[in-house]
């Protein structure tokens, strides 16, 4: 979530001391002088996405902390030369989660706890631009050893254009709610004091993973990126006027 916050402010005062010292601005809030209605008005713009963001990780476990170490970094290896032979940019394949962790199985009628090796999970975020692939990527990935695999989760990235219509939008509702709410209370206009702005992103339902069956001639995974939206929540303080 970004959040902007846009005071206005009437003045601005330096102090002035002898010594050599960092000079603070004191900020002036303009003082209202009428009643003060604040509203805080969230728009979303839906369109379609330019990224996703799949987790692929490979869990593997041995029966000391370095064996399982060696056998997760070589299947990892084959992952990551995998996505790199899918045209997967370095920058785009980033690990997310690393972790070593000793299993033990638990006799809860003996109260007797046996050791049965070392667990390692490894797990990578992988940044696809070209969404056409999604489903080719998922079944690579399977196919290269990785037995733990999130998403995708679909994003707008390049999301300034929506960021501005998602502002305009919330910000124009706003003035008109404030001005019907001055008309309410024998008021003629508005004015401005205050204004400030967050973002979210919305994704659309998760997508579901479907496997064609190998009669259809298609036995590839079918995914449906669907659209995700952008949210903007303004929130204004008026002061009405005659």
């Amino acid at each position: 979530m970004i959040r902007h916050a846009i005071p206005l402010f009437a003045a601005t005062a330096l102090a002035s001391i002898p010594f050599a010292a960092p000079a603070q601005a004191a900020e002036v809030q303009i003082q209202a002088q009428g009643p003060v209605v604040e509203l805080t008005v969230n728009e979303i713009v839906y369109g379609e996405p330019d990224v996703a963001q799949i987790g692929a990780g490979v869990s593997t476990r041995a029966d000391t902390a370095q064996a399982a170490v060696r056998q997760n970094a070589a299947a990892m290896a084959k992952v990551i030369a995998k996505l790199r032979d899918l045209g997967i940019a370095a920058r785009d394949i980033q690990t997310s989660n690393f972790n070593l962790n000793p299993q033990y199985d638990y006799d809860r009628e003996g109260g007797v706890r046996t050791f049965v090796g070392y667990d390692v999970n490894n797990q990578v975020q992988v940044k696809l631009r070209d969404l056409d692939r999604a489903g080719e990527v998922l079944d690579a990935l399977v196919s290269a050893g990785a037995n733990n695999i999130y998403g995708p989760n679909f994003m707008l990235e390049a999301d300034d254009a929506a960021k501005r219509e998602a502002r305009g939008k919330a910000y124009r509702k706003g003035q008109e709610m404030a001005r019907e709410y001055a008309r309410m209370a024998g008021y003629s206009d508005v004015r401005l004091l205050e204004v400030s702005e967050t973002f979210q992103s919305y994704g659309g339902p998760q997508p579901v993973a479907l496997r064609q069956s190998a009669e259809s001639g298609d036995a590839g995974t079918q995914i449906a990126p669907g659209e995700v939206g952008t949210g903007a929540t303004v929130t204004v303080k008026y002061e009405m006027t005659r």
